[in-house]
């Protein structure tokens, strides 16, 4: 297979590859292939890098007020030294700036308590702390298209449990480190054991900053996130991070060159290079989440504004079709989500022609009181009034006074009255065809 037709089949046939016209495991390898396509497609289209960046300089900002709330509260249970602790081994690809921080968050600290930064100091700390997590909330959002953020009472409130969460989040993880660790060596000795708990020590950081990111994906947007869609993203999310953190630390020798120019001054355009790179695997992550749960909105890469004209009017009378059926047979009004599976249109396309049908009353929609219901729709006329004609001519000219305006502006004479008499002849005979009959 040469690379132009792997080109072809990646564009476009791998969108054409059904259920049943492979295995199982073949059909598995290709909806990862099309979440993955898809993940760096809607990357670069929605430019998630620039997002990556505001996010950087806004954790710069906040970092400091950040990692201040966490430490006073860590202070308030007794933690302090479990939370430096932990940040120093967090930051251990960037000792420097990670000794620079601790060196500002207890300086800052020092003088919030004796009161030289009070009232409007606190208040900033406070806003770069509710910011960042702000922004943090709107970038997820923008990944999965949600318009509604959530309320700034429930915000705070979420903002703040979450704080006081994580400090009792290292602590725990520092005890079942040290706890492991413990065990690890008295298992020295045994042949099995030790070497399995050792391995459970090496494998631990990548399960916890996966847990870390899982936790992100799945509760960060504000809306409703798959668990199950959530965890591939989340471990690859953790494996990336953890594999960027041994390359800072096995390349420092590569930067000493660096580091003789700029002196201690190297330290903050590695870390934002750094905090650069982990903001972009973290909304890769999330990218790939939002894939990975709504795959089937993107079936066939099918777009409804690139139907063609013939494709068009073939999935309205297809989808009227099938709803006119099952209002013949009383059955239950269908969902977007049935017609779709009854006749494999994608969903995107079904939901937005179903969208115009409704709008040119066409079809009448029963839109569901319960949220955890889809609206179902039904035909907006009599089955009787239900014909390809209708559905045409009204598809065709949208408003009952576009052909006459079209026929006045155009003072149409000659071979135009005979183009508008033949195609009166051609909506006629569709006339004679019902849709529920097709």
């Amino acid at each position: 297979m040469n690379i132009s037709k792997i080109k072809e089949f990646l564009s476009d046939g791998i969108w054409k590859v059904t259920k049943g016209e492979v295995t199982g495991l073949q059909y598995l390898g290709i909806c990862v292939l099309k979440k993955v396509i898809l993940a760096i497609k809607f990357f670069i289209d929605k430019d998630v890098v620039s997002a990556a960046s505001a996010l950087t300089y806004s954790t710069l900002l906040a970092i400091v007020p950040v990692m201040a709330v966490l430490f006073a509260i860590a202070r308030g249970f007794g933690f302090s030294k479990y939370i430096e602790a932990w940040f120093m081994e967090a930051l251990s690809s960037q000792p420097q700036a990670a000794e620079a921080i601790v060196g500002f968050v207890n300086s800052y600290l020092v003088h919030t308590h004796s009161g030289v930064i009070l009232g409007i100091g606190l208040l900033f700390m406070l806003w770069t702390v509710l910011m960042l997590i702000h922004n943090i909330e709107t970038t997820f959002n923008n990944i999965w298209q949600v318009k509604e953020q959530r309320p700034w009472v429930r915000k705070i409130t979420d903002y703040l449990a979450m704080f006081f969460l994580a400090p009792i989040f290292i602590v725990l993880q520092s005890g079942i480190s040290i706890f492991v660790a413990a065990i690890a060596k008295e298992m020295d000795g045994y042949m099995l054991l030790g070497p399995m708990v050792r391995s459970i020590i090496n494998i631990m950081p990548y399960v916890l900053i996966s847990a870390v990111f899982i936790l992100l994906y799945l509760f960060m947007p504000n809306t409703r996130v798959k668990f199950k869609d959530v965890i591939i993203p989340g471990i690859l999310a953790g494996v990336a991070m953890q594999l960027l953190q041994f390359f800072y630390i096995h390349c420092q020798m590569f930067l000493s060159g660096y580091n003789a120019i700029y002196g201690s001054f190297a330290a903050l355009p590695l870390f934002m290079l750094w905090v650069q790179l982990s903001w972009t695997i973290c909304l890769f992550g999330a990218q790939l989440t939002y894939t990975s749960q709504n795959l089937d909105e993107f079936a066939f890469l099918a777009a409804p504004e690139q139907l063609s004209y013939s494709g068009k009017m073939h999935y309205c009378a297809v989808l009227m079709n099938c709803i006119c059926k099952h209002f013949q047979q009383d059955a239950p009004h269908p969902t977007a989500l049935q017609l779709k599976q009854e006749t494999g249109i994608p969903i995107r396309v079904v939901k937005a022609l179903l969208n115009e049908l409704v709008e040119l009353r066409l079809l009448s929609v029963n839109i569901s009181g319960n949220g955890n219901q889809d609206n179902t729709y039904q035909p907006h006329s009599s089955l009787e009034h239900c014909n390809m004609g209708k559905m045409v001519d009204t598809l065709e000219t949208h408003s009952k006074g576009d052909r006459e305006q079209l026929i006045q502006v155009g003072k149409l004479e000659g071979k135009w009255n005979e183009v508008i008499k033949l195609r009166k002849e051609y909506i006629d005979r569709l006339n004679e065809i019902p849709i529920v009959e097709l």
